[in-house]
């Protein structure tokens, strides 16, 4: 019997990546650009994205970027109307941009307002606006980048919490309603990352050598599962992935 595996192509193929002009987002536009695919990224910072447009400039693809905050919906619909003008539309939307957050305890209501609309409403906006787009091709991946925080539930980390939670639960139940559509729906749930979301607990002069001690991973890591869950056939749909430093107790 042949051996039936054939991974699909990335190359030609539109991507949005929320927050990719930092950490993981970044990691994953260079992974996928350098499969060929055209990506275009996002984050709140002008100085961010100018340093991760002229850094990813040699990938394979082609690719585009633009400030806009995906707690507001007005910077949301901007973001997917620059889609349909620079890619042509969306093949593939990596849902990664997030804050992290404290305790109800710890922060006030504003606070844990702007973080919900950001971590939980934001990704929510981004699927509507994707999958409007991905269902007049009849097919289409969506990759919600949560937290294995979804799942250790951490004390003094409640609002971040709620967050990471809200999105597993989100991502399975939209998952059984787009999956006929072609679309599919994967979450990555991560363990600790050395990234610049992490600096607070774990400065960055001091996350290599965790990373190589094995209690971190790196933005290349999680990128690289990410990439896993797109490149497999029509056939296979990566529900969820939990991935986490091999010396991390969760």
């Amino acid at each position: 019997m042949a051996y039936d595996y054939q991974p699909q192509s990335l190359a030609g193929k539109s991507v949005v990546i929320t927050g990719g002009t930092t950490g993981i987002g970044r990691s994953t536009a260079q992974r996928l650009l350098a499969d060929g695919a055209n990506v275009l990224i996002f984050g709140r910072e002008e100085k961010a994205l100018q340093e991760a447009l002229q850094d990813l400039q040699s990938g394979g693809g082609q690719v585009h970027g633009l400030t806009a905050d995906q707690s507001k919906p007005q910077d949301v619909d901007r973001v997917f109307q620059e889609a349909d003008a620079k890619l042509g539309g969306v093949d593939i939307l990596i849902n990664n941009a997030a804050l992290a957050a404290q305790s109800i305890l710890d922060s006030d209501y504003s606070e844990w307002q702007y973080v919900v609309q950001t971590n939980l409403l934001g990704y929510m906006a981004c699927c509507r606006q994707a999958i409007d787009r991905m269902k007049r091709k009849g097919a289409g991946h969506i990759v919600n980048v949560g937290s294995m925080s979804a799942k250790g539930r951490e004390a003094g980390s409640d609002v971040y919490v709620a967050t990471k939670s809200g999105i597993e639960g989100f991502a399975d139940a939209l998952s059984k309603q787009v999956s006929e559509q072609g679309i599919k729906v994967t979450t990555i749930e991560p363990g600790l990352v050395g990234t610049d979301m992490t600096a607070s607990n774990t400065p960055p002069e001091e996350q290599p050598q965790k990373e190589r001690e094995g209690e971190m991973l790196t933005a290349e890591d999680i990128a690289e599962c990410i990439r896993y869950a797109l490149i497999q056939p029509a056939r296979c749909a990566i529900a969820l992935v939990q991935i986490r430093p091999q010396k991390q107790a969760i």
